[in-house]
């Protein structure tokens, strides 16, 4: 049988890829000379895409499962028009043409390791991979990647601990690794990165305190959410009053009481805490939260009475309270009740309908119960407003993370 030319140099090409791969230790200094080429044979755009060339087809081999067929289209040198990759001019050359960003987002791929991809990417700013079947560990390799921005690993089957590698990763803004088997516990360390502005955790298996250094970040979206994080919401997070707009706690093992300084939260547009172990009431200064529109501190220990001042914030569009020990409520927050902002059922307010039975409440309260710094608890520092008509409300980020789905921007 005779080989047509193109033939033969399709055949040369790929026997100099696997040759050089699996030799590259032993014969290096003799294909070296060689790979030049093969951007002239193959017809690549740019020199930068002729090297990740090889690191693709070695990932796109270890994939066991493509029920949407989405590696069929990795094939040949226009790696820019592979499906899930996109090509930008890197900013240590704008002339030049590289892998900027990969968007794997409801892929379904399989493969038993990210490492030796990601991480051998060098110009990626981006990476998407919602929802896809990829297990292993995060490389610490990734910290090379001076440029990425935006990690998102969320809805996978990733193990192991939190990948510290991405705390020496100074442009990483965006973190997202929801919904994995992650264990152990989040270096305090994740506070004090400048630029992360999101940091979504929510529904994985890291078991600790919350870090006391909470209120030194810079995050303006922080979704702990369905862990196992335990003890008090530390009093530091009201440092954080000028970035944080969204915070998630709930479906965690929290004690302790609210801390009086949740107040200083002036940018807080989402606060929620339900499914924990907090008790006390709920300190006044929770009144100068004016931007809040969701506060959910339902199924807890909370006990005393709902403050007015909270009933009175103009912006609540819903204040959950539920499954409590609350014992009185005043004009306003009855007034909230009757318009279904305020969800006060299953506790200890018997004037209102579907509340504990008498016997549950005497129980609760037959036990002694404090809270420290109690003075504070009833000081209100802020000006307190008069409700009016709430303005109008937008979709809030962080709930969207506790869907599996990728959370959008």
């Amino acid at each position: 049988m005779v080989l047509s030319k193109q033939h033969l140099v399709s055949f040369s090409i790929t026997f100099l890829l696997c040759f050089n791969l699996v030799n590259s230790q032993i014969l290096g200094p003799i294909l070296s000379p060689l790979i030049p080429l093969i951007p002239d044979l193959l017809n690549f755009l740019d020199q930068r895409l002729a090297i990740v060339f090889p690191i693709i087809q070695a990932f796109k081999n270890t994939i066991t499962s493509d029920p949407l067929g989405i590696t069929s289209t990795w094939d040949g040198p226009d790696i820019c028009n592979y499906t899930g990759f996109y090509c930008d001019n890197p900013p240590d050359n704008l002339t030049a043409i590289t892998v900027a960003s990969i968007d794997f987002n409801g892929f379904q791929l399989s493969a038993p390791s990210l490492d030796d991809f990601i991480d051998q990417l060098p110009d990626m700013a981006v990476f998407h991979a919602n929802s896809n079947n990829f297990k292993g560990t995060i490389s610490p390799k990734i910290a090379s990647l001076k440029y990425l921005y935006e990690l998102d690993l969320s809805n996978n089957l990733l193990s192991g601990t939190f990948p510290t590698s991405i705390l020496n990763m100074p442009t990483l803004s965006f973190l997202d690794i929801r919904y994995n088997l992650f264990t152990g516990t989040v270096p305090q360390q994740i506070f004090t990165q400048t630029y992360l502005d999101v940091i979504f955790l929510n529904n994985n298996n890291f078991l600790q305190t919350l870090p006391n250094n909470l209120g030194q970040t810079t995050a303006s979206y922080i979704t702990f959410a369905n862990n196992k994080f335990t003890g008090p919401i530390p009093p530091s997070i009201g440092k954080a009053s000028s970035t944080l707009v969204e915070v998630l706690l709930l479906n965690n093992q929290l004690t302790g009481c609210l801390p009086y300084e949740i107040g200083f939260l002036n940018n807080l547009e989402l606060f929620d805490a339900g499914g924990n172990f907090l008790t006390g009431p709920i300190p006044l200064s929770f009144g100068c939260l004016k931007k809040v529109e969701q506060l959910n501190l339902a199924r807890n220990m909370l006990y005393g009475q709902v403050p007015e001042v909270v009933c009175a914030l103009g912006n609540l569009a819903n204040l959950s309270l539920s499954y409590n020990y609350f014992n009185r409520v005043g004009p306003l927050c009855k007034k909230l009740i009757r318009s279904g902002v305020l969800h006060v059922s299953k506790n200890c307010i018997f004037d209102l309908p579907d509340q504990r039975s008498m016997q549950e409440c005497v129980k609760f309260f037959a036990s002694p119960r404090t809270c420290p710094h109690s003075g504070s608890f009833n000081v209100t520092p802020c000006q307190v407003a008069t409700r009016g008509k709430p303005g109008n409300k937008r979709n809030l980020l962080s709930y969207s993370a506790l869907e599996r789905n990728r959370v959008v921007l």
